[in-house]
């Protein structure tokens, strides 16, 4: 198993975004998260200084409920 297969709950990325404005550097954080193919993401935290914004995005592996990996393929 990779070590992606390893992770119990999400993956927390913390980044400075270049932006125009608040609405583009939301945008843009989600289209960072879809590039590294971390598709179910929220940003949990930003922070807007002139043209950049300090970002984090939490991307979720397994939400509560979800098919573990590490239980096998038939666990639910």
């Amino acid at each position: 198993m990779n070590a992606a297969g390893r992770v119990l709950d999400a993956i927390d990325l913390e980044t400075v975004l270049l932006a125009e404005d608040e609405p583009s550097a939301r945008r843009l954080a989600f289209q960072l998260a879809a590039e590294m193919g971390l598709t179910d993401a929220d940003i949990v935290a930003m922070e807007w200084r002139a043209k950049a914004a300090r970002v984090r995005i939490r991307a979720y592996i397994h939400r509560p409920g979800h098919r573990y990996a590490w239980l096998g393929a038939d666990a639910g």
